[in-house]
């Protein structure tokens, strides 16, 4: 059986963060979508199946042999997976009209493009000769936007973490405390300095290999620190956060994500937000997450707004972005991919690749976004490949068409 995952057209609700990465390749937990699909599968997929702008940046993340023809059991990338599902050949499992996973003769995955799949109607008579199958909630759960991955991911956490042999190869100074040790697992190379503080009495905490809790910070579970992260001195992390590979964090973090390489370093507040790659959020830049009244938190996505039905929900910040000191996101704020915003206090939505002063807003222009983000990545040791800078352009033009560039 060869296991392949696929995009469809519900990457569009999962912008800005799903312009230079696939659906599968956002976080949730200690890890990303597609890394829990194939270890609940146990195989690697051989097969990613993605928009054709993302095929060769695709090809230079993952690696070899995984662009075989042939594929069999077919997951959608956007499935937060528990459980293989339990399908015979052939049989499709929906949910609602989307396609969650198929198993299929090969002989019938032909016609299996990546432009098909983009297109729900063509998906479906593709496989419509296959017996459909309810999708059983055990299974797993479809991620549909950005929120739904902060919603989950403390129980993710708590899910991953407990799981994982234990683990305290790094070095714990003797001044540190940790609370409830049987559930934190630190990697090899990770360095807790004195005064830290990891309280897992009400969730387990993970600590990625290298990573530095400097003195004074509180983790408080579940939390996952990913491998390389500096957690700055005094810092706070809260319950439900993950932050990514090779990032700085400071001041106080709750229930957010960070995708990774990108920095928090000094105070402020940051919570239930999802923070892309090579993010600079600038000293005292905070947001709010929840609403004075209350309420569900309207989230404009794309420009649209879509009530999250949620109480908590911060902000949704693209690759490439940066705020500058003293900003405050407001509720449900969306920033997109390569903005940089230096006003006190930023509309609800900032279209991707604006340039916002107090002289108001201006297109980004595009060279000079590009030489900042190959100087941005160069200093942590990362190159924007040829691949990755056509990606990166290719985002500014798909986002003058779907976003509404009305700031509201």
């Amino acid at each position: 059986m060869e296991l392949v995952v696929f995009e469809d057209i519900g990457y569009r609700n999962l912008l800005p963060l799903t312009y230079a990465r696939a659906a599968f390749e956002l976080r949730c937990g200690v890890d990303t979508l597609l890394e829990k699909i194939e270890a609940v599968m146990k195989a690697r997929a051989q097969r990613l199946v993605v928009r054709p702008e993302l095929a060769e940046c695709i090809a230079e993340r993952h690696g070899p042999g995984r662009n075989v023809n042939e594929g069999e059991f077919w997951i959608n990338g956007r499935l937060l997976l528990k459980h293989t599902p339990e399908l015979t050949c052939p049989s499709a499992c929906w949910i609602g009209d989307t396609l969650a996973a198929a198993y299929l003769p090969s002989q019938a995955t032909a016609g299996l493009t990546a432009d098909v799949m983009l297109d729900p109607q063509r998906t479906a008579a593709a496989v419509a000769r296959a017996p459909a199958v309810p999708f059983r909630e055990e299974w797993g759960e479809l991620i549909a936007y950005p929120w739904d991955l902060i919603a989950k991911n403390a129980a993710e956490l708590t899910h991953q973490i407990a799981a994982m042999p234990p683990c305290q190869d790094g070095t714990v100074h003797p001044g540190a405390h940790l609370l409830n040790p049987g559930a934190i697992r630190i990697e090899s190379g990770a360095r807790i300095k004195p005064t830290a503080v990891l309280d897992a009495e009400d969730g387990p905490i993970h600590v990625g290999a290298d990573a530095v809790i400097s003195p004074n910070v509180t983790l408080r579970g579940p939390c996952s620190i990913g491998a390389g992260t500096l957690v700055q001195a005094g810092a706070s992390i809260r319950e439900g956060t993950s932050i990514g590979p090779i990032c700085k964090v400071g001041g106080e973090v709750e229930g957010t994500i960070f995708q990774g390489y990108s920095n928090k370093q000094h105070d402020g507040f940051v919570g239930h937000s999802y923070v892309g790659e090579w993010v600079n959020l600038g000293a005292d830049t905070v947001t709010s997450d929840l609403k004075n009244t209350y309420g569900t938190v309207s989230v404009p996505i794309n420009g649209n707004a879509i009530d999250s039905g949620l109480q908590f929900v911060g902000s949704i910040i693209g690759d490439h972005s940066k705020t500058g000191i003293c900003t405050a996101l407001t509720t449900g704020c969306v920033i997109g991919f390569c903005c940089n915003v230096v006003v006190p206090r930023p509309p609800q939505f900032v279209p991707s690749f604006t340039w916002l002063t107090e002289a108001g807003a201006a297109p980004y222009d595009l060279d000079r976004a590009v030489a900042l983000a190959r100087k941005v990545m160069l200093r942590r040791k990362q190159a924007l490949t040829p691949a990755a800078e056509r990606l990166f352009r290719h985002a500014a033009e798909t986002a003058r068409l779907h976003e509404r560039v009305a700031m509201a």
